[in-house]
């Protein structure tokens, strides 16, 4: 949980309207309701299994700028969640739309997802340590909050509903909360000049975000 004053709250506050169109989006609305169009979110669930390689990736990478033994644990633990844990939530969707490997690995990237890829490996590549938490951040704290808000309301007999207790429940919760405290954690020592590059971070991974589940919504590809 976000303490008063640390970084995750002044970032969070920078950036809750932009949480809230994202809620309230079609996308999530529709998914919360059990009426999102199978098309569309086997659209999302492919092209976010695309992105958990690629998340998994900068996680390792945050773990290995880890400072601490605490920090490549945690994330370490993170990457290898990303890629076993919700992988096999991935895996239980792709059953239903009958999606093979084949049609995953021919299946490429939309521009959203290459985008908010390539900004979270260019950040776990060349940013410190602070800068790549904050770029990390949304991903987790976004979907727990939209997962609980879903959760709250959703039918029993929601079609996503594995989708929604997984982000909605505690064990995901948690998890947040780990990574929230180490990003506070690091900003606490961190100069003006690194803390505003967080902060950013931070407010572009959320624009992200939002143009991910809109692309999904959309169904978009490359327009050449």
């Amino acid at each position: 949980m976000a303490v008063d004053g640390t970084f995750s709250q002044a970032a969070w506050r920078a950036n809750a309207a932009l949480y809230e169109t994202i809620r309230t989006m079609p996308f999530n609305a529709e998914l919360a309701a059990g009426t999102l169009s199978p098309a569309r979110f086997r659209h999302y669930i492919v092209q976010d299994a695309h992105y958990l390689i690629g998340f998994g990736r900068a996680l390792a990478l945050a773990a290995a700028k880890a400072p601490d033994p605490d920090g490549i644990v945690l994330f370490a633990r993170a990457a290898e969640e990303a890629v076993v844990v919700e992988r096999a939530l991935h895996e239980g969707f792709f059953r239903t739309y009958g999606i093979g490997p084949e049609t995953f690995a021919a299946t490429p990237t939309t521009p959203a997802c290459d985008h908010y890829v390539s900004h979270l490996l260019a950040a776990a590549h060349g940013e410190p340590y602070e800068v790549v938490l904050a770029a990390l951040l949304p991903c987790f704290w976004i979907y727990r909050e939209v997962g609980r808000d879903i959760l709250a309301r959703a039918a029993p007999d929601n079609p996503y509903r594995a989708w929604i207790d997984t982000y909605g429940g505690e064990d995901f919760s948690a998890a947040v909360d780990r990574v929230i405290a180490a990003a506070d954690a690091a900003a606490a020592g961190a100069s003006p000049g690194i803390r505003a590059r967080m902060l950013a971070a931070f407010a572009q991974a959320t624009r992200l975000e939002w143009m991910f589940w809109d692309s999904a919504y959309r169904e978009a590809g490359w327009p050449v």
